[in-house]
């Protein structure tokens, strides 16, 4: 039901209803904001992945083949408008030094808030890291738990090509957190 009514409002916005394409983007905009979340870096880069997301579905919407689910398609677009970002800010230097960040723990509850909070920040650092095709694999895979088929789907890679990635980038993270960890 949600597949056709998802058509519906496609070929409303290629005849012209802009309101459709309101409605369409309403229905995926959490799509879009959990995934883009994962690389933006603070709210403002947040807002323009998922501005540039909802900019090129829109230009793009009369490519749409209708082969496949409308939401494959707009995730396929806001994957590679997050690793245009990440590849667009490669040169920049990395995240604070992980010795800045201080934690302050008071009882059991916060104590396990505090300690998923302190991982959370960890994997985030250490991401920093990354190449820009190894951040995007590690996201996919083990963050947004994407299948090995979905994430070659989405990045236009091979099975293999995926998998080698993905174990070079597990490796590469490996090494990361080691070296925090002997700091």
């Amino acid at each position: 039901m949600q597949e056709i009514l998802d058509e519906h409002l496609i070929i409303a916005v290629l005849t012209g209803d802009d309101e459709a394409f309101a409605r369409l983007m309403t229905r995926y905009k959490g799509r879009v904001f959990r995934l883009a979340h994962r690389f933006a870096r603070d709210n403002d880069e947040l807002e323009d992945i998922c501005q540039e997301v909802f900019i090129k579905v829109y230009d793009n919407l009369e490519k749409f083949r209708r082969d496949a689910p409308f939401e494959h398609w707009l995730t396929k677009i806001a994957v590679r408008v997050c690793y245009d970002a990440l590849r667009a800010r490669r040169h920049e230097k990395h995240a604070r030094p992980l010795d800045d960040v201080s934690y302050n723990i008071k009882d059991d509850a916060e104590a396990a808030r505090g300690e998923a909070r302190q991982v959370r920040e960890l994997l985030k650092w250490a991401m920093g890291f990354l190449t820009p095709d190894e951040r995007l694999v590690i996201t996919l895979m083990e963050l947004e738990e994407m299948t090995l088929r979905e994430t070659a789907e989405l990045t236009g890679w091979s099975e293999t090509n995926v998998k080698v990635r993905a174990y070079r980038a597990r490796q590469a993270l490996r090494k990361i957190l080691e070296k925090n960890d002997a700091r």
